[in-house]
């Protein structure tokens, strides 16, 4: 059969060296653990799932800066495990505000009533973003990365992308205002009908 690898440095250092089975034998050896973690965190399955690959794609993507402890790799892969909860957690929470945020027409009382006007207004608002600005919500609102990460990933820092997200949501909620037509005079003066 071969040598059987007992300790988690001698496989990051092949990993390391490039060996792609190292690699998948460390994540053989810690994927229930992590998983677990994530579920703890998490409290549901999918999720979780989502978190160890994402765990597992930072210790890939991180491996020349991961340090281990003890020979091991994995209260690494735990802390990050827990700080992608975390994130995923705190993009949902982001994803929900900015769902709460969009304006919403006072004669839809039903889900299945704003589809149709909701969909075509938010396209239209995405539509009025520039490319960059259009990556970093995609990122941020769709694919739930943090602020941090999507401004890494589009090569950017986290101020900017602080202040080109705002900006952008303006832009759209400013968008979706006029797709929802013009309020009366009237309201906008404070008069009563």
């Amino acid at each position: 059969m071969g040598d059987i690898e007992t300790t988690d440095d001698r496989l990051w250092s092949r990993s390391l060296q490039g060996e792609g089975d190292a690699f998948g034998l460390l994540f053989d050896r810690h994927r229930d653990r992590v998983f677990r973690h994530a579920y703890r965190l998490a409290g549901d399955r999918i999720d979780a799932e989502d978190i160890m690959s994402t765990a597992f794609l930072e210790l890939w993507r991180r491996r020349e800066k991961v340090r281990l402890v003890e020979r091991s790799v994995l209260p690494w892969l735990l802390v990050t495990t827990t700080n992608v909860a975390r994130n995923s957690r705190r993009a949902a929470r982001r994803y929900q505000g900015l769902l709460k945020s969009l304006p919403r027409s006072e004669d839809a009382r039903h889900a299945s009533d704003i589809p149709d006007t909701v969909d075509r207004n938010v396209a239209l608002a995405l539509g009025t973003l520039n490319a960059t600005d259009l990556r970093l919500v995609s990122l941020v609102v769709f694919e739930e990365f943090s602020l941090a990460d999507a401004a890494a990933a589009l090569g950017m820092t986290a101020g900017t992308a602080k202040t080109r997200m705002h900006r952008a949501r303006n832009r759209m909620k400013a968008t979706i205002n006029r797709a929802a037509g013009p309020v009366p005079a009237a309201a906008v003066e404070g008069e009563r009908p």
